[in-house]
């Protein structure tokens, strides 16, 4: 049976659903945070755009829904506009089954933020089930949880962020063609709001933009520094940050808002995997997902890193700015700097070596593992190197990435208002896993551009590319990266991108990412639909440079100096295999095979351990194995994996 479980608890979050109306959000910080949307917005009369926005019709206060199910458990988020003092504050989850409509739930409605919350296990997701929430007498909103997609060969991903309050119309271009191509995931890497202090009223209007398109599919949506109140944020494990800047490290408006952000945008994600929170009491979404065959790691790239300001040097007029031409970068890469965090870097660790329901894997955050970007704001305003993204700390940012390639795993990403897929280079260029940002939803906000300064493509360029900047490159921070593709806006600077933002002929890099996962082959593909796209046309109507094609294999560049003995499992197909360095234990990869043959590949002369198991490597282990060449062989190991753990 379904059983119903108290949704305010989960995350580390505390939220009453009875605040003070004159004070959700305490201190001066807290006076004028989501004034749209306080209780007593009914007292007064609307001033603004967003304050007539929420006041809809009765019948209509159900706003949207966000869903994910996964490994049993079903989690579901309603959210509302803004209730009135004597309209219950209670929402009900209905399922139809068997052509009857039937309450499987109910659940608070959370102030501030408006939000319900439904956690529902056992969930078998073999079929799909359509829903509705319910308010009220009147207020209805209806979709339909789908169906776990295990059979399905190949899982399609839709990928966005950097929705522009600069255009407060609909979205309807984008969400047709993401309708007609039908992905099995929506992924919003951040800012879906820019209206810092009005969080609650930007995320109904981000819901009603995209409310034909979320309500019937599992949805990943996680804040990024927009979405609750800054220009950029370090969170640096949940300080007080001294200005909306962020650089300090840490949150600039209260507590209370930020876990309101992550409540509204993240409750519906799986269950965190290390629930525990973080200074101030702010909770910790970090997580996993499995659709289809494909396991997406999720990860918080901001809460737990270091703010620059008064930690390293001042190369600019900013502390995450770096104009100084010929900078020492060990001055920057400093011991004791945090990218992720420890929490989540042993999470990623135990992850890459846990294939439970996965053929391949991906992980999904909020910005890029490195500097693709050499123009910010206009072409007039070029920077050396940007702080705000993961390619700093660099140190860090390698460990990362080397997580990432053990798993043989691609990064999605956005936040950066310029579309790009690169290569990483960790010790080596093209060493490292491949990586895609998306575009800007709307790229009226804050435009930037690829462009060398001496002009020139890098080494060895993308063969046939129509674009002149492909190539290996140094990015700002040293860090090794090779460009496949980028779609530069034709514009010079941001004022003249947002006057013409709902034009269909101007070329902006606006519009979204869709990603298909291979889980037969492993072939990933990388789109790029710009946002007024026609799809009749074909690839023809992507950017220049897309779809970008991979092996799942080709995550891990190393070169290969040799080849253990080829492994024949008898009693397994596709099992996992582990290989492990016995100089210093050092875990090479963790992967899943096609098959039950492989000659594992090492990158260096030594011994070595290998262990295979069927979805973790805990069934069978051989030591002291050395490498042959790719001209000789080394041999051949049958093995035999017997029964799996319980």
């Amino acid at each position: 049976m379904l059983r119903r479980l108290l949704p305010c608890l989960a995350l580390g979050f505390v939220v009453s659903a009875t605040f003070a109306a004159d004070a959700p959000f305490p201190g001066p910080r807290g006076e004028k945070l989501d004034l749209a949307a306080r209780e007593d917005l009914w007292d007064k009369p609307p001033q603004g755009f967003l304050a007539e926005f929420v006041r809809v019709p009765r019948d209509q206060v159900v706003g949207f829904a966000l869903y994910t199910h996964d490994r049993g458990v079903l989690k579901l988020s309603a959210q509302l506009y803004p209730l009135k003092p004597d309209e219950p504050r209670e929402v009900r989850l209905e399922f139809r089954r068997d052509g009857t409509w039937r309450e499987a739930a109910r659940a608070p409605v959370l102030y501030p933020g408006w939000s319900a919350h439904f956690r529902l296990t056992p969930w078998e997701g073999r079929a799909d089930v359509p829903y509705r929430v319910r308010h009220g007498t009147s207020a209805v909103f209806e979709g339909l949880i789908r169906r776990a997609p295990l059979d399905q060969e190949v899982i399609v991903v839709g990928s966005l962020s950097c929705d522009s309050n600069k255009d407060r119309g609909d979205r309807a271009e984008i969400v047709r063609k993401l309708r007609q191509q039908d992905p099995d995931l929506l992924f919003f890497a951040g800012d879906q709001s820019y209206d810092h202090q009005e969080h609650t009223a930007a995320w109904l209007l981000w819901g009603a933009h995209f409310r034909d398109i979320i309500k019937d599919r599992p949805v990943v949506a996680i804040p990024d520094d927009h979405d609750i109140g800054q220009g950029n944020v370090w969170g640096e494990g949940g300080l007080v940050a001294d200005s909306t800047a962020g650089d300090s490290g840490g949150y600039y408006y209260p507590a209370e808002y930020i876990r309101m952000v992550d409540r509204c945008q993240t409750w519906h994600l799986p269950d965190p995997v290390d629930p525990h929170p973080i200074g101030q009491g702010i909770g910790v979404y970090f997580t996993r997902l499995r659709v289809g065959g494909v396991d997406f790691a999720i990860l918080e790239d901001r809460k737990f890193k270091s703010g620059p300001k008064g930690k390293i040097p001042l190369m600019g007029p900013r502390p995450d700015h770096i104009r100084e031409p010929g900078y020492d970068p060990k001055a920057i890469d400093l011991p004791g700097l945090q990218l992720l965090g420890e929490r989540q870097m042993k999470f990623l660790r135990e992850w890459g070596q846990d294939w439970t329901g996965a053929r391949l894997k991906a992980v999904l955050s909020q910005t890029a593992f490195c500097g693709a970007v050499h123009m910010h704001g206009s072409k007039s305003n070029r920077l050396l190197a940007d702080l705000d993204c993961n390619g700093w700390p660099q140190t860090q940012r390698n460990l990362a990435l080397a997580e990432l390639r053990r798993a043989l795993a691609t990064h999605l990403c956005g936040d950066q208002h310029l579309s790009v897929v690169v290569k990483h280079g960790i010790a080596a260029h093209r060493d490292g896993p491949y990586a895609f940002t998306n575009p800007a939803i709307v790229n009226s906000y804050y435009g930037r551009w690829w462009e060398p300064a001496d002009g020139l493509p890098g080494a060895n360029p993308v063969p046939g590319s129509p674009l002149k900047w492909t190539g290996d490159y140094l990015d700002g921070l040293y860090n090794r990266i090779t460009m496949i593709a980028y779609a530069n806006p034709t514009f010079a600077d941001i004022k003249t991108m947002a006057a013409h933002q709902r034009d269909p002929k101007a070329e902006l890099g606006d519009g979204y990412g869709l990603i298909r996962f291979n889980t037969k082959t492993g072939e990933t593909v990388f789109e790029c639909w710009p946002r007024y796209a026609d799809l009749a046309q074909g690839d023809a109507a992507q950017y220049p440079g897309w779809p970008v094609k991979f092996r799942m294999e080709e995550n891990d560049g190393r070169a290969v100096a040799g080849y253990l003995p080829e492994l024949i499992v008898t009693d397994a197909r596709d099992p996992v295999v582990q290989v492990v360095r016995e100089s210093d234990g050092d875990i090479l990869y963790t992967r899943r095979i096609r098959g039950d043959r492989l000659r594992p590949p090492v990158y260096a002369a030594g011994t070595y351990t290998v262990k295979i198991g069927r979805d973790r490597p805990d069934l069978w282990t051989k030591s002291g194995l050395t490498a042959a060449t790719a001209a000789d062989r080394a041999g051949e190991l049958r093995v035999k994996l017997g029964p799996a753990k319980r």
